[in-house]
């Protein structure tokens, strides 16, 4: 088999981790598989490159720090070849743009364009294991250009869809996707199988195990993803796509978001192109509107709008919102919510799913701000102090732990 594997940070954290990964790498290979390894920077190095840039500039330059961040995966890549080496196992280790991989100018936050596979494949064919480092790769103008953060979950899936690969294994400090956080609700169980809808839902709202922009290529590849540990040998969870079994489930998962902030717009005058120019605004300086209420206009031709940001995004929104400052007549900002949501392929088969969250949360004292749906998720914005509650009570209302 041809298999992409894919290290995070914490899997590469160390020398002593990286012999570990090594072992890994060498296990399947001796068990007869053929090998592009990706792998991310060592944990915190990322971060640590960020606070040198810092040091000079509060705002230095994407280019630059395109360059910068491109390090640390380099680094990587090239201590694993070094190990595999040392150990008696013909490697080679390649930067983003060694490997083939070209994107487009969105410095900081580039989108791969296109990977030409022939490096790699050469590589493999001469019976290398192959060592890319993940979250990189270069424009058509021969500049360095980095993927975002998570950006090696994306490099590993873009390159397992070019060369044609059997499977792509992400590894990371979990053991595989559980119905909910195990921290907040120790009776969660891991998944055996999901799909890539809902990976991609529990993904974009909040689930940290795998990027959401990986799954969505993973699912347009139709790239098979296995999420595993890198500290245990655990079977994992297995991304792929939706079949009959997983409908047969009504929900999947629970996924509690803490990153949530809510403005509310008051005396929004109530006339065509109001909303359009406010969000308008809000995406060209890159920030990510999710849930949107609005209320039925007054006599007075009046409305009040509120959606939600994440709270990173929350004082570069409230700058943006200041500006506009026709056709509305106050602003509120609230940052003690969350959004917890239910995730599942089975609701677009069975009936009930909703009104089952609603109770639940009215049986716990729970008051619901703001509700957005689709064929498979259920979002909630609440009180903050409530998100572990409403977590662990909805966990417990679709029977997840049995």
């Amino acid at each position: 088999m041809l298999i992409v594997h894919k290290y995070g940070g914490t899997s590469v954290g160390g020398l002593d981790r990286i012999e570990n990964v090594a072992s890994r790498v060498i296990k399947a290979r001796e068990e007869g598989h053929d090998l592009v390894v990706v792998v991310s920077a060592m944990s915190g190095e990322t971060n640590k490159l960020v606070e040198y840039a810092e040091h000079f500039s509060s705002n230095p330059a994407k280019k630059e720090m395109d360059m910068l961040l491109s390090s640390g995966e380099r680094v990587t890549a090239a201590l694993l070849s070094i190990a595999l080496q040392a150990k008696g196992y013909a490697s080679v280790a390649m930067t983003g743009r060694q490997a083939g991989i070209i994107t487009d100018t969105f410095h900081t936050y580039a989108r791969i364009k296109e990977i030409d596979p022939k490096p790699m494949k050469d590589a493999i064919l001469e019976g290398k294991i192959v060592i890319v480092a993940g979250f990189q790769g270069i424009t058509k103008e021969g500049n360095v250009s980095t993927l975002g953060r998570g950006g090696s979950d994306l490099s590993a899936v873009a390159i397992a869809g070019a060369i044609g690969a059997d499977q792509c294994e992400i590894y990371s400090d979990v053991d595989g996707i559980y119905t909910t956080d195990p921290r907040i609700e120790p009776r969660a169980k891991k998944l055996d199988m999901i799909s890539y809808d809902e990976m991609l839902e529990m993904s974009s709202l909040g689930a940290k195990v795998l990027q959401n922009r990986s799954v969505e290529l993973a699912k347009k590849l139709h790239v098979k993803l296995y999420a595993k540990s890198s500290f245990s040998d655990n079977e994992g969870t297995v991304i792929t796509e939706e079949s009959e079994n997983m409908e047969a489930v009504l929900v999947s998962g629970v996924v509690l978001d803490r990153n949530q902030a809510r403005v509310t717009l008051r005396g929004v005058s109530d006339k065509p192109g109001i909303a359009a120019e406010i969000f308008t605004m809000l995406a060209d300086h890159n920030i990510n509107v999710d849930m949107i209420i609005q209320n039925v206009a007054t006599a007075d031709g009046e409305t009040n709008l509120g959606f939600t940001v994440p709270q990173s995004e929350l004082e570069n929104a409230k700058s943006v919102i200041e500006t506009f400052d026709h056709d509305i007549k106050g602003m509120d900002f609230d940052e003690k919510i969350c959004k917890v949501s239910v995730v599942g392929v089975g609701m677009k088969s069975h009936s009930g799913v909703a009104a089952k969250a609603f109770l639940t949360m009215a049986e716990n004292g729970i008051n619901i701000q703001m509700i957005a749906t689709s064929e498979i998720k259920i979002s909630m914005v609440i009180d903050e102090k409530y998100g572990e509650l409403a977590t662990r009570a909805l966990h417990e209302a679709y029977e997840l732990d049995k």
